[in-house]
């Protein structure tokens, strides 16, 4: 069954509080103490059921994890979750790209469980929208590294020209006398060559791109926030942007080099005002401010942002 986007679902029965339950978040779990004291029999036994799954295939959204072994209903949707017994006071839940997975005490029971989910149902589904949404960009964001197939550029689609008669890859900004007005990029290589080898010539041309551009953006910023970097290095890790170290050092994706020029600024700033506050206090913000005051709008891009590959 195909399923509208994210923003059209609503997986909560009390869809007026679903904005309420979306803010209900943390790092990407949740900690509950089981209790059941207070509980309906009603509830308790709601919690205890196991919804069928084939009477709600065909009638509302599914979320399983690969590894699920329950399945629970919450709100609107069926999921289907991962539970590892542990030793620990408390259940935790973690919403990943593969679903939703929990951690339990070896003490406590499956309906301790599936109430401490049904407590946590908005923040879950919240979660489990955001990482479907998520999966569907990523999907959308690929490149087929082909003849003729583009990928972004500092913000602008730039598009992939094989000529085997160029020494490497050349760059040609749009020109306005040109039909129709791109950006390409030229690389020397065969007009049958491969995918890989494709986009492996992209991304090396990129990558030494961003060497240079950070480099010069890197001491803009230093100087106007009297700091010291040591060395700058390209990152491609999967969950940060950049980071800075006390020994001055720098590293920053190189995949920034897809966005434009004031999302680069922005990480850039980010990074060096930690060579000032280590930590993320209004006092590190203020820093930030100082040199890029309307750092918001770069900030909020980057957490919706996909990266295409």
């Amino acid at each position: 069954m195909s399923l509208p986007p994210a923003d059209q679902l609503s997986l909560w029965t009390d869809e007026g509080q679903a904005s309420a339950g979306a803010r209900e978040e943390g790092l990407g779990g949740a900690d509950v103490v089981p209790s059941t004291g207070n509980l309906a029999a009603s509830q308790l036994a709601e919690a205890r059921t196991t919804v069928p799954e084939a009477a709600l295939l065909g009638s509302m959204p599914v979320f399983r994890h690969p590894r699920a072994e329950r399945e629970i209903r919450l709100g609107k949707a069926l999921v289907g979750y991962e539970c590892k017994r542990v030793r620990r006071r408390s259940i935790g839940m973690v919403v990943s790209d593969e679903g939703l997975s929990v951690r339990a005490p070896t003490w406590v029971s499956w309906s301790d469980i599936e109430i401490a989910l049904r407590a946590k149902e908005r923040w879950i589904c919240a979660k489990l929208l955001d990482q479907r949404e998520r999966a569907r960009k990523r999907v959308s964001a690929q490149i087929d590294w082909r003849a003729g197939c583009q990928f972004p550029y500092l913000g602008e689609p730039v598009t992939v020209v094989l000529d085997p008669v160029v020494c490497g890859a050349r760059f040609q900004p749009a020109s306005l006398d040109a039909a129709p007005c791109r950006h390409t990029l030229r690389l020397g290589l065969p007009h049958q060559a491969d995918p890989d080898q494709i986009r492996d010539a992209v991304q090396a041309w990129v990558q030494r791109e961003a060497r240079d551009l950070f480099a010069q953006r890197v001491q803009h910023f230093a100087v106007q926030l009297g700091v010291q970097v040591t060395r700058i290095a390209l990152s491609s890790a999967r969950t940060r942007w950049g980071s800075a170290s006390a020994d001055g050092s720098i590293r920053l994706h190189w995949r920034l080099m897809h966005f434009s020029h004031s999302v680069i600024d922005y990480v850039v700033a980010h990074e060096l005002a930690h060579l000032r506050e280590m930590n993320h206090s209004p006092r590190f913000w203020d820093v930030v401010r100082s040199v890029m005051p309307e750092f918001d709008a770069a900030r909020d891009q980057l957490r919706r942002v996909v990266i295409p590959d």
